[in-house]
């Protein structure tokens, strides 16, 4: 099996027999294979693509249950890799999410398909700013990156008022990471501490290891909690971003948690918001989603029944019943597959589900006021040393190679 990877061309230095060079230098392919960069389109599934590509179907229908499922999480609009000699397709990389990728590949007559991890890498990043037009304006100018000025926004929207209390001159910092791939900023940005200084009162937010958002006190800020959407037996399935399955002895992420139940247990939403999507999807079986505030989404699919006023653009309340578990699609037994989104990237249910306790306590409280201290002075240094002596992020403009290689150690 060979696997193309993308590099920058500043970090390789080896001669190879079949690469194509493109970014900022153009493109130049030597021998027949050539990389194409492509939009997966609204609508298209994996059983389409392989249609396009000449792909035989019975390698879609004799994929695992699991590998099927997978293929239902591929996001209409994201961007996908594929390598071509002539007009056969050799390789495609298509991303599930931020850390995982369907890798597709040509074996002498055959093809094959699994799950790999998604190749970049993670900075972090400290910004400073005096507000001069909108706090969402003015990061987007100083970063080009609209997901985090929503985030920061979200952070402290629950402590300030943005229209009536934030004024020009007043000061902001952010310490973040942010991953990139191919030179550009890749998935969603993780906020780890920010200060927002609206007149004389500063408004400090340091994120916890559970995800939620806490003052320099240890209380909870996070105002938007989901519920768990149904009673339960049992969780059969945990999230994960790669288990190593038992029999093929590869890793395969699960995104999303699921909840055995007996069949014709009342499903409900997990928050208020707005049916997207309402019908049957692939080895899903009957799926209902549901878009929420802050940039979530909520995927609730194998269901027997969905009820009959939920549809596409119907306005839901959290907690109201959307349809009942069953076993429809790719499914063993009837449970609940519950799955989370943030900005279109699959998260971990369990870590956004409503909390019993509003503050944290004991030892948890030590171990975080430890770190919001040393937040709370790295933010302080950047409002006072950053905003005079930053300018405006530049985007990467080095090209990058393309190229073949038989070994990769991110296969398993």
């Amino acid at each position: 099996m060979r696997l193309f990877k993308i590099l920058k061309s500043t970090f390789f230095k080896h001669s190879l027999k079949t690469f194509c060079l493109f970014g900022a230098f153009g493109s130049i392919c030597a021998n027949a294979a050539n990389i194409q960069e492509s939009q997966w389109e609204q609508g298209q599934t994996l059983l389409t693509f392989f249609e396009k590509n000449r792909i035989p179907l019975k390698v879609y229908y004799d994929l695992a249950p699991e590998d099927k499922e997978l293929a239902d999480e591929i996001i209409s609009g994201s961007t996908f890799y594929a390598l071509y000699e002539d007009s056969t397709l050799l390789q495609a990389l298509i991303p599930i999410n931020e850390n995982s990728q369907l890798h597709i590949f040509k074996e002498k007559d055959s093809y094959g398909m699994r799950a790999i991890p998604v190749a970049y890498f993670t900075e972090e990043r400290t910004i400073a700013l005096s507000v001069e037009n909108s706090l969402y304006n003015d990061i987007v100018k100083l970063t080009g990156d609209k997901f985090l000025a929503n985030d920061f926004i979200q952070a402290h929207k629950g402590s300030v008022d943005f229209r009536r209390e934030v004024r020009k001159n007043d000061k902001l910092a952010i310490i973040y990471e942010r991953k990139y791939r191919l030179g550009k900023n890749f998935g969603s940005p993780n906020i780890k501490a920010s200060i927002l200084n609206v007149g004389k009162r500063h408004q400090y937010v340091v994120r916890h290891e559970d995800g939620q958002f806490y003052d320099l006190k240890g209380n909870n800020l996070s105002k938007y909690l989901l519920t768990v959407p149904l009673h339960y037996k049992r969780i059969s399935s945990h999230f994960s971003m790669g288990r190593k399955h038992p029999i093929l002895g590869y890793k395969r992420p699960h995104l999303g948690t699921d909840y055995a139940a007996p069949r014709h247990t009342p499903i409900r939403a997990s928050g208020k918001g707005r049916v997207i999507f309402a019908g049957t999807k692939g080895g899903y079986g009957k799926t209902v989603i549901i878009q929420h505030e802050n940039g979530y989404k909520t995927l609730y699919a194998h269901m027997q029944k969905i009820d009959r006023k939920i549809r596409a653009g119907v306005s839901v309340a959290q907690g109201k019943q959307i349809g009942t578990v069953g076993s429809t699609g790719l499914s063993t037994g009837p449970h609940l597959h519950f799955g989370l989104y943030k900005n279109g990237n699959a998260v971990n249910p369990i870590k956004h589900l409503k909390i019993a306790h509003s503050k944290l306590k004991g030892k948890e409280k030590e171990e975080f006021l430890m770190l919001a201290k040393n937040y709370q002075q790295a933010l302080n240094t950047a409002l006072t040393q950053g905003i005079d002596n930053q300018t405006p992020f530049r985007k990467i403009q080095n090209g990058y190679i393309v190229y073949l290689n038989s070994e990769d150690k991110n296969l398993n």
